[in-house]
């Protein structure tokens, strides 16, 4: 398994905003094109203004995979173009991370 941890840091006072557009349009996309949601979060002690969703894949071909299909979407698209319009974003990252071989084990023992 490999996690997708995408990081999304909002102008100012703008998080609300874009929270709700993603629920809106991008949230039913990614629910019905990635499926494996491991977490959505806002940040309220650090650095603010940001967002913290991170996917779970079975490894890169399968992210990969899932990514095209959603972007090949025309709704996909649409959420998109509002997001660029909606000018709520500074700047957008993601980091792909897997288990270590303990955390494995950990989380196979654990049932």
């Amino acid at each position: 398994m490999i996690v997708d941890i995408r990081i999304y840091t909002c102008l100012p006072n703008r998080m609300p905003a874009f929270v709700k557009l993603y629920e809106e349009k991008a949230w039913p996309l990614q629910l019905k094109y990635l499926e494996n949601c491991l977490g959505w979060y806002t940040t309220i002690e650090g650095e603010l203004n940001t967002v913290v969703h991170l996917w779970g894949y079975k490894d890169q071909a399968d992210r990969e995979a899932r990514r095209n299909a959603m972007a090949a979407d025309p709704a996909w698209g649409e959420y998109l173009r509002l997001a660029a319009e909606g000018g709520m974003l500074v700047k957008m990252e993601n980091r792909i991370a897997r288990p270590t071989g303990f955390f494995t084990a950990f989380r196979e023992a654990k049932g």
